[in-house]
């Protein structure tokens, strides 16, 4: 199943890069090639990534072209564009990958906002869910985003491969979605009833998202959103001057309103033990 899920997903990635392309190429001919910053994001922060981009350009008259999605999807499009100011993954885990492929400028790199996984139910918890072994009733249906592709995918096969559930919980996932915005509407549109999805899914949609928290012990990472300035960009300057926007009080607190964690100290509440960032690599039986 995971074949044929793979290979769909990698032809509608090509279809987006051609179109993604092809628009592209329009939006720079309108604004005449300055003024405008490209960003790719991973839509871990999405909500209040458009808000502070909003405020970016209200305040510097920027305009700035945001395109979100899996994180690995968008450094897939960034790199096979070569286009693009700035890569905002969902997790250290992209952004490494990015340096390592000498597509991101690493000295730029500053992080944003911190992410507690979690599990996401219906509004309500209708079906009691309280812990991850929940998951593996008969009654429960539950999803990860692709741990290939996605941020939170990755950390959710982390999670359950640390508590030794892999095996059990693995046949049961009912669906791989191709981003966080999307793993998030799984529980809100009632597709499933949970999700391993991050925290702050539950203040996208209140009125159809809660939050179940995980044992302290069962987070092995803490996760963090990092920014960094994309090899390619033509205007570094620009780029830089949105990064220092993003991480400065102003840009904080919009993700603050948003219930993202600006501090690590906030994060650790959460799970005092945890590793904060790092990368882990996805077993081959995943992929």
């Amino acid at each position: 199943m995971r074949s044929g899920v793979k290979s769909a997903v990698v032809a509608l990635a090509l279809v987006g890069v051609l179109a993604f392309v092809a628009c592209g190429s329009e939006a720079g001919q309108e604004s005449g090639g300055g003024g405008t910053l490209e960003l790719f994001v991973g839509s871990a922060t999405k909500p209040a990534t458009e808000e502070v981009a909003r405020l970016f350009e209200d305040k510097y008259g920027v305009s700035v072209d945001l395109h979100f999605g899996g994180s690995g999807a968008m450094l897939s499009q960034m790199k096979l564009t070569e286009r693009g100011d700035i890569y905002f993954p969902g997790s250290p885990d992209f952004m490494e990958k990015a340096k390592r492929e000498g597509l991101v400028l690493p000295d730029t790199e500053q992080r944003v906002v911190y992410l507690i996984p979690a599990i996401s139910v219906q509004k309500g918890n209708p079906k009691n869910i309280q812990s991850l072994e929940d998951l593996a009733r008969p009654d429960v249906t539950f999803a990860i985003a692709d741990p290939e592709t996605v941020c939170v995918g990755l950390y959710a096969a982390e999670i359950l491969d640390k508590a030794g559930l892999t095996q059990t919980l693995r046949p049961k996932i009912a669906t791989y979605a191709e981003s966080c915005e999307k793993t998030a509407q799984l529980v809100a549109l009632k597709t499933v009833d949970a999700v391993i999805g991050w925290r702050v899914f539950q203040y996208w949609a209140p009125e159809e998202i809660e939050t179940v928290y995980l044992e302290p012990g069962q987070i092995p990472r803490i996760g963090y959103v990092p920014i960094a300035i994309s090899k390619s960009s033509k205007q570094p300057a620009l780029a830089q001057q949105f990064i220092d926007f993003v991480t400065s009080d102003e840009g904080k607190a919009v993700y603050a309103k948003w219930h993202y964690l600006v501090a690590e100290e906030e994060a650790r509440e959460f799970a005092p033990q945890a590793t904060v960032g790092g990368e882990w690599e996805l077993p081959e039986d995943w992929q």
